[in-house]
């Protein structure tokens, strides 16, 4: 049997990837997870759907397992609901057949990981020295707290 070249591939990228790389890379694969929820639903793929939710929700059990609550103190309390909220989301959506939940749990997630995205050119840009703290992996992300706050408050309000 032949080895899946992507799984090589995506093992190289997860392996030599930074502490915000591996928290972009969960969101891109919860919000692809999604997406393959939401193709599954239309062409009336329960079994494949389940998987596709059950795979978004493992994303968000990660995310959610990997914050640091004495470091992130007050935003990741909150994502910390935020990921709780999109898994029982998801799975509602799930239980119900319905899409809604799923467009909102995608949309959510892809603000988040745009979020994650501009902390990280923030970053590239010598912006910020270390990672945002409210991941076990970052390190103290004092200049960009005040922006994580924003985003929290946005979405956790």
């Amino acid at each position: 049997m032949q080895e899946n070249p992507y799984a090589s591939s995506l093992d190289t990228k997860i392996f030599s990837a930074t502490p915000m790389e591996l928290v972009k890379l969960l969101y891109q694969a919860g919000i692809e997870a999604v997406q393959d929820a939401r193709c599954h639903l239309f062409r009336g793929e329960i079994l494949e759907r389940g998987r596709s939710v059950s795979r978004a929700v493992a994303v968000l059990a990660e995310l959610s397992g990997s914050l640091d609550h004495e470091k992130g103190g007050d935003l990741s309390t909150r994502l910390a609901a935020l990921y709780d909220y999109l898994q029982r989301t998801l799975l509602e959506a799930n239980f119900r057949q319905a899409d809604d939940g799923l467009a909102q749990a995608e949309m959510l997630l892809k603000t988040l990981n745009e979020a994650w995205s501009a902390i990280e050119a923030l970053r590239s840009a010598g912006s910020m020295e270390s990672y945002p703290s409210s991941y076990s992996l970052a390190g103290n992300a004092a200049r960009c707290e005040e922006h994580e706050q924003r985003v929290a408050q946005q979405w956790c309000a």
